[in-house]
């Protein structure tokens, strides 16, 4: 038996007695003496010490939401009782009504409360991340009532309609609204370090390195690299993505190492050697310990509604769904974009009068500004701001192309002097955008869509970047949320590209609530 000495990072090593039958040491190149007798010590490990981490943040966070959403489901049926018999409980108890609709009331918390548990809202894997533990709740919400207004209508309680237009509406809404305000509590302390589950990843050291760069520049990624297996080859002096973490040589010992370590997770990053029969072995070796097995998809651009698993004969075969640009969820993307412009549109009126006011007192020129963009299928159209520069800014254009700070496509200045002073607080926070509105409603643009392009961009388009063009631009979308004129021609290519193939009516709404989160906050506005 022999004692490794790992290396970590600030050139921090710790000792871990392991049962492996090699040496390794930093990086895991450099050989230590053996000793006898072996002392497997997660617990004691420093990688281990948090105790926010792993499977006691999640048991901690799962009894969090679990006491907000009982008490979120006993005050809306509470208030739904209150709305039918008012306050004045002590003689309402005594009428037959208000007994069975306190009985009802009893049964209709309990089945949520059940529901709830039995769709896994509160899953460790969907809590924090993603739309899925929305629609977890909303799908076991929905079929709750849909059970209980059968049940209903059988034994013929009148007094039902009042949970289904009073205590689901509200009871949902408030649900989904308190598990919000939990993910931001969660996202704020996964900045700091806590309750993020720690995980090694185990493969060819391009695709380590490629998975643990991933993890880590990823905002909303749950998950914190502590260890690294490569294969025995890979091993070399310069470790790139991997300098500040443990890592071992030698996929074998994978199982060991993630026992060793007591993580949560060991993420196979592309196609070790040995294949799946590897996979299956490794799947086999960590069963008894605290880790999931996590297999990182080559997959590119693909989100996880596309991909559904049909297994034949135990062949696990993954099924990727080919993105569809039109159909009925274009008819109610469409839909949903003619409401809420409509809507938006009449509600503020009044406050494009202001606007278009103080731009017409602010400078010379029109209030509205108008420029050819092209939209879906390389259809221009002409898209409407209010004016955020001077009047003879598409002139003066040409002396400042040599000093352009953009992403090397797009021109963009930080202090472009063609910028009116009201220009620059319009361009903080995008309020000279509201305009295209119009272009939603009309059916050229979309609330929620790549970027619209100038017709040079696309003149210049690579082959693969002309699917931005399969569906309509949009008000905002991946490239608004996600830093705007701070992202380099490649991310913003890649965001709008992603868009594209994976965007859903869940994904946009989304979209437009960070949006509302980054115009308060703008950051990369100019």
């Amino acid at each position: 038996m022999v004692e490794f000495a790992l290396s970590r990072s600030r050139s921090r090593r710790v000792a871990l007695q392991h049962p492996l039958h090699s040496t390794i040491g930093a990086h895991g190149t450099q050989p230590h003496s053996a000793r006898s007798g072996v002392k497997e010590t997660p617990a004691s490990s420093p990688l281990a010490d948090s105790p926010a981490s792993g499977a006691r943040w999640a048991s901690s966070y799962r009894t969090k939401l679990r006491v907000t959403d009982a008490a979120t489901i006993v005050a809306a049926v509470g208030a739904t009782f209150l709305a039918r018999f008012g306050f004045d409980t002590a003689e309402t108890f005594d009428s037959p009504a208000a007994a069975r609709f306190a009985l009802m009331s009893a049964l209709v918390v309990l089945a949520w409360a059940f529901s709830l548990s039995a769709f896994r809202s509160r899953d460790p894997r969907v809590v924090g991340i993603g739309a899925s533990e929305y629609k977890r709740v909303a799908h076991a919400s929905t079929t709750t009532f849909g059970l209980l207004a059968v049940v209903f209508l059988v034994f013929q309680a009148d007094t039902a309609r009042w949970f289904l237009t009073l205590a689901f509406p509200l009871g949902l809404f408030s649900l989904l609204l308190g598990r919000w305000l939990w993910r931001q509590w969660l996202m704020s302390q996964r900045k700091t370090g806590h309750f993020l589950s720690r995980v090694i990843v185990i493969g060819k050291q391009p695709d380590v390195e490629k998975v643990v760069s991933q993890i880590r520049s990823s905002s909303g990624a749950a998950y914190s690299v502590v260890g690294a297996v490569v294969e025995e080859n890979d091993a070399a002096p310069a470790m790139g993505q991997l300098d500040d973490l443990v890592v071992l040589s030698g996929l074998a010992r994978a199982a060991e190492f993630a026992r060793t370590l007591g993580v949560e997770g060991v993420v196979v990053a592309g196609q070790p050697n040995g294949g799946s029969d590897y996979i299956h072995d490794l799947a086999w070796q960590l069963e008894g310990t605290t880790a999931d097995l996590i297999l990182a998809t080559s997959l590119a651009n693909v989100a996880g509604p596309r991909i559904h698993f049909r297994p034949v004969e135990g062949l696990p075969l993954i099924h990727v769904e080919i993105p569809q640009f039109d159909g009925g969820k274009h008819v109610a993307k469409r839909a949903m974009d003619v409401t809420i412009a409509a809507t938006a549109l009449l509600l503020l009126a009044p406050v494009f009068a202001v606007i278009a006011i103080m731009v017409r007192l602010d400078s010379e020129g029109s209030s509205f500004f108008a420029q050819e963009r092209v939209g879906r299928g390389g259809v221009p159209f002409r898209i409407f701001k209010f004016r955020s520069m001077n009047a003879a800014a598409p002139q003066q254009l040409e002396t400042l192309t040599a000093s352009s700070e953009g992403n090397g496509v797009l021109f963009k200045m930080k202090n472009d002097p063609r910028v009116t002073r009201l220009g620059r607080t319009l361009r903080k926070y995008s309020l000279d955008e509201l305009p295209q509105l119009w272009n939603v409603l009309v059916g050229d643009m979309s609330l929620v869509g790549p970027r619209p392009p100038l017709a040079q961009e696309v003149s210049a388009y690579e082959d693969h970047v002309h699917r931005r063009l399969y569906i309509k631009p949009g008000l905002t979308g991946m490239w608004q949320v996600n830093g705007r004129s701070n992202l380099s021609w490649e991310d913003s290519v890649r965001l709008d590209l992603y868009y594209v193939e994976n965007w859903s009516i869940m994904g946009d709404l989304i979209i437009l609530w960070r949006t509302v989160k980054v115009v308060a906050q703008p950051v990369g506005a100019y």
